[in-house]
């Protein structure tokens, strides 16, 4: 108890406090961004929390990743666009009240739901703590192992239509995240004499590269504001409030609901909102009003959200698996800060769990509270054109790369690894697949190698190894039969239409084709190494080899075609990014970044010289504030050490 409460003095100290209402005004910006999320959010955050201490680092995460939720709100009640996946249920009845001019009574119901259910995920996230320690402390590395299989295998079968480009996504981060030396031997493996491999593709590049990169081109290509048209907010702040405070055991099913299906790796919000909505719909006595603007259909999925990103946190702490893709990169950070999430997380690091713990329920009250008195301004963000926003947030982007190793590589590896973000958002690959196993690699082959040191190959008939082992069965095998279960009860009608989106059959069988080929040479390179060296990476060119081919077999039947004007014009944007690397260490980074917004704000944009000029300043002098905060030496090149003198002048 103790522990408790000296994790509560600190998370209210001046600097905790401080960071923590950084990431959760970061958080809220983020979430306003459609398809941005917590994954983009958070790899951001991952060079700035570098050299902190731990406890003021988890912090400013914890503000981040618990308020994500909540600012996708405004998307979807005021446009009708899901900010991020599990704000999709909420678009049903948040913007038919938005038409109704009741756009406010549904934020703020929505913002008090989340500050509730992040709470009651935070209460429920404590209590996991404390009854799984003694199950924790009994883990060897077998059992971590094989969890980190059930992890990676309930992600692959949850999160798209084919467990086969689930496999192959993990297989893929795995194998990605094996690039450079092994940790049983210290043997370089797939570095082909690159130098920037030898350490491996740094977290915050692959997070920014897969997911961040591919939803700016997206928005980008789009070329609109985020709200093409608005609805007035309307009055109604106080009687969203009384709707809640009217429905508080709806509120508190979801909000449990959330925060245990959060638990499960991979389900958590993609689909959650839904299931809580069809709750809240079946428990109604007028189901007529759904889908027409009933306070039901908001309050419910907005409790759950919150709590499930909560409840993500419980194998990430506990297991080191995470449970969402925004989790990878939570755990990312904790390694970051020099903490190894599992056994030391509820022996050693209890004070830290705790310090998590308070600042997830403190980040959803004061997220809920600036939302609730700050709902006009900060609407009034979701209306700026999204190519004057585009230049800012690539700007951050580069600047979040760069400091992962601060060499030219980071943007080469940044431009690579968002072309597969590119091709595997628009053949709807999961991509929260790729970063789960790619941030679980280094942990999984550990835990390989430590298992057979210490048991050789014995420990395959321990029993807690069997038990995980059949649930990795389940996990793979079990939704694929619910899947072809309901599809027996769809039309012929719904059939053809799922698969004109599931199978894209030029863009499905290059990637597979990709995937095969990676797999063959990383096989390749590493056969014949010792055991050590080569057991893991093997494991996983075999995971992705497999599936890739299963993916190629399973579309042969299906020749159903897309269009393909986004994914070249996707390609278009790639070229230009690596244009703008190249340039970036010619002529300069500052000098580039400069001409680049300016640019591109007065021409794409089509804004007004003053306001392009004013935000290529503004971010001018945000890159050299950060360059002295942060001591970061940009690439000079030609041009940026006469930028430099300027600024030293002044």
């Amino acid at each position: 108890m103790s522990v408790l409460f000296s994790a509560l003095d600190q998370v209210m100290s001046v600097m905790h406090l401080s960071y923590l209402m950084l990431g959760v005004v970061i958080g809220l910006i983020v979430g306003i961004i459609p398809g941005l999320g917590g994954i983009a959010g958070m790899s951001l955050l991952l060079p700035f929390i570098y050299g902190m201490d731990a406890s003021v680092g988890l912090g400013m995460l914890m503000g981040l990743v618990a308020v994500v939720p909540t600012g996708d709100t405004f998307t979807s009640v005021l446009m009708g666009i899901p900010g991020s996946s599990s704000s999709q249920a909420t678009v049903m009845d948040g913007f038919p009240l938005a038409k109704k001019g009741q756009a406010a009574r549904a934020l703020s119901a929505a913002f008090l739901s989340s500050m509730i259910g992040g709470v009651v995920g935070a209460i429920i996230l404590s209590i996991f703590i404390l009854v799984a320690r003694p199950v924790v402390l009994a883990f060897s590395s077998a059992e971590l192992f094989m969890l980190t299989l059930l992890g990676l295998s309930v992600v692959a079968s949850l999160s798209g239509g084919s467990v086969y480009k689930g496999l192959a996504a993990c297989g893929m981060g795995l194998l990605i995240g094996t690039i450079g030396g092994a940790p049983a031997t210290g043997d370089f493996r797939f570095t082909f004499d690159i130098d920037y491999l030898y350490d491996g593709i740094p977290l915050i590049v692959v997070g920014l590269g897969i997911f961040a990169l591919p939803e700016i081109i997206s928005l980008l290509i789009k070329n609109k504001s985020i709200a093409s048209k608005g609805n007035q907010l309307g009055h109604g702040l106080g009687q969203g409030l009384k709707d809640v405070m009217k429905n508080l055991p709806l509120v508190g099913r979801s909000s449990v609901f959330g925060s245990l299906v959060g638990a499960i790796p991979g389900l958590g919000g993609s689909v959650v909102d839904w299931m809580t909505y069809s709750f809240a719909m079946g428990a109604s006595k007028d189901k007529s009003q759904f889908g027409k603007g009933e306070i039901k259909g908001v309050i419910a999925p907005e409790s759950a959200n919150n709590a499930c990103s909560c409840g993500s946190m419980i194998p990430t702490i506990l297991f080191g698996v995470p449970g969402s893709g925004s989790a990878a990169v939570f755990l990312g950070g904790m390694l970051l800060l020099g903490i190894q999430p599992g056994v030391s997380m509820v022996s050693t690091h209890l004070d830290l769990t705790y310090t998590i713990i308070w600042s997830l329920a403190l980040a959803n009250i004061l997220g809920a509270a600036l939302c609730i008195f700050l709902t006009r301004p900060i609407s009034m963000l979701t209306y700026i054109k999204f190519s004057i926003l585009a230049p800012v947030i690539l700007t951050l982007i580069l600047f979040a790369a760069y400091q992962a190793t601060r060499s030219f590589g980071d943007f080469m590896a940044l431009g690579v690894i968002a072309l597969i973000g590119v091709f595997m958002k628009s053949a709807n690959w999961p991509r929260p697949a790729f970063l789960i196993g790619f941030v679980l690699s280094a942990g999984a082959e550990n835990y390989f190698f430590q298992s057979i040191q210490f048991y050789e190959y014995s420990w395959f008939t321990r029993p807690g190894v069997l038990i995980i082992g059949a649930l990795i069965l389940c996990g793979l095998f079990l939704p694929p039969l619910f899947r072809k279960a309901m599809r027996k009860r769809q039309t012929q009608e719904e059939i053809e239409a799922a698969e004109t989106v599931v199978n894209n059959f030029s863009l499905d069988i290059w990637i597979a084709g990709l995937f095969l080929m990676v797999a063959v040479v990383f096989g390749y390179q590493v056969w014949g190494e010792q055991t050590l060296t080569s057991a893991f990476p093997l494991i996983a060119v075999a995971l992705l080899g497999g599936s890739s081919l299963m993916v190629i077999i399973n579309h042969l039947r299906h020749r159903k075609l897309i269009e393909t004007a986004e994914i070249r014009q996707g390609l278009v944007y790639i070229a230009g990014f690596f244009v703008m690397a190249i340039l970036y260490f010619e002529l300069g980074f500052l000098t580039t970044t400069f001409f680049f917004t300016l640019l591109f704000i007065y021409f794409f944009a089509r804004a007004g010289i003053v306001k392009s000029t004013s935000v290529a300043v503004g971010l001018l002098v945000f890159l050299l504030v950060m360059g002295r905060l942060m001591s970061v030496d940009y690439p000079e090149g030609l041009l940026d050490g006469y930028v430099l003198a300027v600024a030293n002048m002044i």
